[in-house]
């Protein structure tokens, strides 16, 4: 099913092979590379979305298996979908849960599905791969993800095989269940680290001719070493007219180097995890403003950037906010670094486009690491 109001432009490449593009769906376009903040629930924590737009968000994730338990997807559906239940009127994209199901204790799978109980109130579900289209079609997101099997790191050789089998045909059925053609479906490589089987899987899933690709099984424990490897022998294997997106990336120093090997999508929590546990993301590294060191700090969290915490509050303001454990520290943290992701990719398109994004990569790490540098030093 070839979706509506949906495309893929490539733009530009840089000569290490970073892309600059723009994807369009119904409900707007995308610049790409873009990090895609996390509303797991239909909400970006400590968040409006007022907020997340000014801060510079083109399009917001969701997840597929928490909204399912809270507050369901028929819910939603009555509302309008996620767009009018959330209030955010641009590009959303649902995650199918699979990671966050195949992250469950005593979850039991087979080539029909999943079945586990729900971290919340324990009841016992059976997930299929018709199940989780059928939830995101209700969701109504612009792109909505396969149901695959996310498996662990390090596994072998062998069960990585299985799965893969088992990813590729609840593919072909997640593909047939969909129904809805405003909505673009990604299918999802796996494969754990071996090559041979990352191979195949992107074979199998280019034959499905879907509208876009996504790397999946990286972000597991496999260390940035490894998710390189994978990326370089996975990557280039990926049709240049479609999205190449790699789940659940999140630091500075991965998503430079998804960039730099192709990759047009990143999400994580991490932006709004860090925030609401004081740890701030700076040009020149992190900083933790709970920290006694910032109790008199006059300067602002980072004094490159032009976010509303930075314009308006000192670090001595939020060390105080965490100290009486005020809410509107996790609010201003959260958008600090919110801002700082989507900032950081605004120079990362702006540095593809002057063929300049190696130059870009190298300068925004030496000033990022320098003072773990000199602490070594020390």
């Amino acid at each position: 099913m070839k979706p509506k109001n949906f495309s893929y432009q490539l733009i530009d490449t840089d000569p290490c092979g970073a892309r600059l593009g723009r994807i369009t769906t119904p409900h707007g376009k995308i610049e790409t590379p873009i990090f895609m903040p996390v509303g797991t629930s239909a909400a970006m924590k400590a968040l409006t979305t007022q907020q997340v737009w000014d801060a510079g968000a083109q399009i917001i994730l969701s997840n597929a298996y928490h909204l399912s338990n809270q507050p369901g997807p028929d819910l939603v559906e009555k509302h309008g979908g996620l767009h009018a239940f959330m209030a955010w009127d641009r590009p959303i994209l649902t995650d199918s849960g699979g990671f966050q199901v195949f992250s469950l204790p005593g979850k039991k799978v087979d080539d029909e599905g999943v079945t586990f109980r729900y971290h919340k109130h324990g009841k016992q579900v059976r997930l299929t791969p018709e199940l989780s289209i059928e939830i995101q079609n209700k969701l109504g997101a612009d792109i909505i993800m396969a149901f695959d099997e996310c498996v662990e790191y390090p596994t072998t050789h062998q069960y990585a095989k299985d799965s893969l089998k088992r990813t590729l045909a609840w593919l072909a059925r997640c593909k047939k269940a969909h129904k809805r053609t405003d909505q673009a479906l990604f299918g999802i490589s796996q494969g754990a680290v071996y090559k041979d089987l990352r191979l195949e899987g992107v074979k199998a899933l280019i034959d499905l001719d879907l509208p876009g690709y996504a790397i999946g099984g990286l972000s597991v424990g496999e260390g940035i070493d490894n998710m390189k490897k994978v990326l370089d022998f996975t990557a280039k294997e990926l049709p240049d007219e479609k999205p190449r997106y790699v789940m659940g990336i999140g630091v500075p120093e991965d998503i430079l180097e998804a960039v730099e090997r192709g990759i047009d999508m990143m999400d994580c929590v991490i932006p709004t995890k860090y925030g609401r546990s004081a740890t701030l993301f700076t040009h020149t590294g992190k900083m933790r403003v709970s920290n006694r060191e910032f109790r008199n700090d006059k300067f602002p969290v980072d004094t490159n950037c032009q976010c509303y915490t930075c314009r308006n509050f000192s670090r001595s303001y939020l060390h105080h906010l965490f100290a009486a454990n005020e809410i509107l520290g996790a609010t201003l943290t959260s958008l600090h670094n919110v801002h700082f992701y989507l900032q950081m990719m605004t120079d990362i398109r702006k540095a593809i486009k002057e063929s300049r994004f190696l130059d870009f990569k190298k300068d925004f790490l030496d000033l990022y690491h320098r003072k773990d540098r000199k602490k070594k030093r020390k």
